[in-house]
């Protein structure tokens, strides 16, 4: 999810502190933290356990989020740009805070950092690591990739209102869940600003029906299913429409990723190391994984504490 995209810092300015970030930090007006249940990945099929941050007016909830990701929104970073305990990925905590009067969404992020820094004394600093990746690239037959139709009018929510807005990054580093729904079924769906997801149960795994991504969406939800990084080397600009069947292993990775230590039984050979299904699904749509070894910067978390300061 964009090599080319991650900011340089010199080696000077390797060490940064969370409130270093900004000289005057603007922290929310006040905000409620809560630490949520663990992931259950029943909760979240039966649409029993919301997940993600929504802000409607000067009013952000931020439901079952771990601090990794938290970090993410707040430093507009990939996950694995992110290095700390691995409790980072597995406490879930939820939120409700009040913007300050004259805030405006954009700022966000800042306030999120502020938080973390204030609630969980969070510290950490920046380097450069070199780390093995996939990069996602363009076969040399050719893109088969289809064009999304374009928008005619904004999207209405079919069960009454339209739902609020989540932030919206705008240098596509955090990735924010806009909305996340689920039917009984066992369907969940995701939008984001980087497209659209429909996540379908299947009997040897999971089906993913992709509309209107951007690269880094395509990058984001690829990069769930590997074991390691995945960056864009593809250079597209528009938005996509894609299907990808994925495996038992590619949801055991998944799983661990968000933080699910569960136990996962798949049909025989399903789990065993190289049944990954992401490589082959995406080569009918002229793409491929491409290993590489290249520098990434991290957040290397130097300290953080799992139980908030009180309300």
């Amino acid at each position: 999810m964009l090599l080319s995209r991650i900011p340089w810092v010199s080696t000077s300015l390797l060490f940064v502190t969370a409130a270093a970030f900004a000289q005057s930090p603007v922290a929310f007006e006040v905000a409620s933290v809560k630490k949520a249940e663990p992931l259950s990945p029943n909760a979240v099929m039966s649409g029993k356990m919301k997940l993600g941050m929504v802000i409607d007016n000067a009013q952000v909830n931020i439901k079952s989020m771990a601090i990794a990701e938290l970090m993410r929104v707040a430093y507009k970073v990939k996950p694995y740009q992110v290095s700390g305990p691995e409790w980072m990925t597995a406490e879930r905590y939820t939120i409700t805070a009040k913007m300050p009067a004259g805030s405006t969404r954009d700022q966000v992020p800042e306030m999120i950092a502020s938080l973390l820094a204030e609630r969980f004394k969070l510290t950490f600093h920046r380097e450069t690591k070199e780390q093995a990746v996939y990069a996602l690239v363009v076969m040399k037959t050719g893109l088969k990739l289809p064009e999304s139709a374009p928008d005619d009018a904004a999207p209405v929510s079919s069960s009454g209102p339209a739902t609020p807005q989540a932030a919206t990054p705008t240098d596509g580093g955090a990735q924010v869940r806009v909305d996340v729904t689920s039917d009984a079924n066992g369907t969940v769906q995701q939008a984001s600003p980087f497209g659209n997801v429909k996540y379908v149960p299947r009997e040897n795994g999971m089906r993913l029906l992709c509309t209107k991504m951007t690269a880094t969406g395509m990058v984001d939800q690829l990069g769930r299913f590997v074991e390691r990084p995945v960056i864009d080397g593809t250079d597209l600009k528009g938005k996509y429409d894609l299907t990808l069947d994925v495996g038992w292993a590619d949801m055991m990775t998944m799983a661990r990723g968000i933080g699910m230590n569960i136990p996962m039984q798949g049909p025989p050979g399903a789990m065993e190391p190289g049944s990954s299904a992401v490589f082959t699904a995406i080569q009918q749509y002229g793409l491929k994984l491409e290993p590489r070894k290249t520098a990434i910067e991290m957040l290397v978390v130097d300290h953080v504490e799992k139980t908030p300061t009180e309300n």
